[in-house]
């Protein structure tokens, strides 16, 4: 077994056990991945989703999700004006991450179902960047008639903060791939 089948196995032992804690939906964010490795994982992700009935939403690769038949995706904004009108009919589901209101109107126009806004707080993720913060997040809300998650550093502390800025939910990443126990992590929100 390779160094990547280790980690992909770990990598997907954790999703089970996230889709295992009942989360409303889990989006398969691997950029590091071509579109082929994306897609093989991407199948794997379906089967255990399945199993849980979690809806899987699929990141960037709208062939990939066309190809192994799941009608949810997540696009940037540039992902999304590239997407012809025909290829955005195939979705059920079209979520947009965006990091203005400009941003958001436009998602919102061009059929977009949700946006993630992001980052709110300081995060890992986005180190040395500063965080865009909860006016933002508000402005955001208010621009839009469609959900919008908050995203980045969200924790147990300040996600209810993002609720009242008027997200309609948060998105975890890193804390909740690194939560040993996906359920009693989520007990905290």
């Amino acid at each position: 077994m390779t160094d990547r089948r280790l980690v992909e196995k770990d990598f997907l032992e954790q999703l089970e056990k996230i889709a295992a804690a009942g989360v409303d939906a889990i989006i398969l964010r691997e950029k590091d991945l071509d579109i082929q490795a994306y897609e093989k994982l991407a199948g794997y992700a379906a089967k255990i989703c399945k199993g849980y009935q979690v809806p899987l939403v699929l990141h960037t690769y709208a062939e990939a999700a066309e190809r192994i038949g799941i009608r949810r995706i997540h696009l940037s904004g540039r992902d999304l004006e590239s997407l012809n009108v025909h290829r955005r009919s195939r979705f059920e589901h079209m979520g947009v991450s965006v990091h203005s209101a400009e941003e958001a109107v436009a998602a919102w126009k061009a059929g977009a179902s949700c946006l993630t806004a992001g980052h709110i707080f300081a995060t890992d993720c986005k180190k040395g960047v500063l965080p865009r913060g909860l006016s933002f997040l508000e402005e955001v809300c208010r621009s839009v008639r469609i959900p919008v998650y908050a995203i980045g550093g969200i924790s147990p502390e300040n996600a209810q903060s993002c609720i009242q800025a008027g997200a309609a939910g948060i998105c975890l990443m890193s804390s909740l791939m690194k939560a040993e126990n996906p359920g009693d992590f989520l007990q905290g929100f």
